[in-house]
């Protein structure tokens, strides 16, 4: 009887425990699996960190390494009205430097234009025909540049036009305008500057031609 009822309690012991649980079944419990902590950087002047996602560059991308597109520039907003406040400082200041941020940029020049050298020909045509047109309306400025107030540049939508790829020794198209007028006063009187050309990328105006095409 003794021996019978060991037996017993044996089997029913064995009969509630549970089999065990083979790797990666339902029944094992597996550690949470935390995300990747993301990387950051410290906002300018903040002392604080900016969350940016895994793999993403903090570097801003120029504009002028990428594609060109078909959007149409429109002769306004706070980026537009910095680049002619820029020109406006280069001709006040007698300075080509300060007014190249108006000026076509050069990486987009390189998409641009189908000739051999293009950045030979951007550099050595083009911004030193910019920065020669830069000294001489400070010249006709004269010693009253720091008295006269910048009032805006006129562009002429009408004017403007898609020019297709081939019609200026250019690969690609882009929107071109002559004739824009840059205003100022002076001892409460407006005067006007002509803006030869300017051509977009990407849906925004540049400076190719401030005088004179050459």
């Amino acid at each position: 009887m003794r021996v019978a009822a060991l037996l017993l309690t044996a089997t029913l012991a064995c009969s509630r425990r549970e089999p065990p649980a083979p790797d990666g079944s339902a029944s094992v419990a597996l550690p949470d699996l935390l995300p990747p902590a993301a990387s950051s950087v410290s906002a300018a002047g903040s002392g604080t960190s900016t969350p940016v996602a895994p793999g993403a560059s903090s570097t801003p991308v120029d504009p002028a390494t990428l594609p060109q597109t078909r959007d149409r520039p429109t002769a306004s907003g706070e980026a537009f009205d910095a680049r002619v406040a820029a020109l406006w400082a280069g001709i006040v200041e007698d300075d080509p430097d300060r007014a190249m941020p108006f000026f076509f940029p050069l990486a987009a020049y390189l998409q641009v234009k189908d000739v051999a050298d293009p950045g030979s020909d951007w550099k050595r045509r083009l911004v030193a025909a910019y920065a020669h047109d830069v000294h001489g309306l400070h010249a006709r400025l004269g010693d009253r540049a720091h008295d006269a107030k910048l009032t805006g540049l006129e562009v002429t939508d009408a004017r403007a036009r898609w020019v297709d790829p081939g019609e200026e020794y250019n690969k690609i198209g882009y929107y071109r305008v002559f004739g824009s007028r840059l205003h100022y006063e002076l001892d409460g009187t407006t005067h006007s500057i002509e803006v030869k050309s300017l051509i977009s990328w990407r849906g925004e105006w540049f400076v190719v031609h401030l005088g004179a095409i050459r």
